[in-house]
C-alpha cells in the first residue's frame, strides 16, 4: 500500500495502530524468552482506507539464563538456537522494530504508539518483560493499553479464533505457517484493517 499524506492522529485519540506477534518459548514473561516478534504498521490512503504499509521481524536469541518450555517450543516447532534463524539479541531487536514505529508515530502525527493484538495481554507482557531487561527508555508503545482483535472479531464476525475469524472475514488460513510470528501478525492486521474499513463504510452509509 502506497503511503499518503492522511494522518491517523485524530483517529484513536492520537495512538497509531501498531500490529505485534510475539513467540516465546513458554508463558512466563519474567522466566521464558522471546523468540520471535513481528510488528505490522497500517496507515490510511488519501481516501482514508486503512491499508498494511510495512512489516518488520526479527528471531530472537533467548535471553541469558532464560528457561525454555519444551511443551511450547512442540506447538511453535522453533528450535531457538537454529543457525538459519538468524537470530539477534532481544535488546538489538527491540531497537530495530521500535526505529520504523517511531517515525510511522511521527508522521502520522500521534503520541505513541498502541499494541494491536490477538488477545494482546500475552503479547503486551512479553514486549513489557523485554523493554525492562533491556532498559529501553524510549518505548514507542503505550505500556499498558492495547486493541483486541479476539473481541473485535467476536462482535463483526460471531468468532473469537483467529484463524475462524479470518475464515469468517473471507480470508486464506495456512495451517501451515501459523504461530509464525509474522504470518500472525499479517493475518491479524488484515483482520483489523477489515474492520476499520467496514465501520467506515458502515459511518458513511448511516451519514445524514
Amino acid at each position: 500500500m502506497e503511503i499518503r499524506h492522511n494522518p491517523l492522529g485524530n483517529r484513536f485519540r492520537g495512538y497509531l495502530p501498531v500490529i505485534i506477534d510475539i513467540e516465546t518459548a513458554g508463558f512466563n514473561a519474567k522466566k521464558n524468552p522471546l523468540l520471535e516478534i513481528a510488528a505490522i504498521i497500517v496507515e490510511q490512503d488519501d481516501e482514508g482506507w486503512l491499508g498494511i504499509t510495512e512489516k518488520h521481524h526479527c528471531n530472537i536469541i533467548p535471553f541469558k539464563n532464560s528457561e525454555l518450555d519444551q511443551a511450547a517450543l512442540k506447538f511453535t516447532g522453533i528450535d531457538p538456537y537454529h543457525p538459519f534463524r538468524m537470530a539477534i539479541d532481544e535488546k538489538e531487536a527491540l531497537n530495530q522494530l521500535f526505529k520504523p514505529i517511531k517515525a510511522a508515530v511521527k508522521r502520522n502525527e500521534c503520541k505513541r504508539a498502541i499494541l494491536v493484538g490477538h488477545n494482546p495481554a500475552f503479547d503486551i507482557n512479553f514486549l513489557n518483560a523485554a523493554i525492562e531487561r533491556t532498559q529501553n527508555k524510549r518505548s514507542p508503545f503505550h505500556p499498558f493499553s492495547s486493541f483486541d482483535t479476539a473481541t473485535l472479531g467476536g462482535l463483526v464476525f460471531g468468532q473469537t479464533v483467529l484463524a475462524k475469524i479470518a475464515e469468517a472475514a473471507g480470508l486464506e488460513w495456512d495451517n501451515q505457517r501459523a504461530h509464525s510470528a509474522l504470518y500472525d501478525a499479517e493475518q491479524t492486521a488484515e483482520l483489523f484493517c477489515i474492520i476499520y474499513n467496514r465501520w467506515k463504510k458502515l459511518l458513511a452509509f448511516e451519514a445524514p
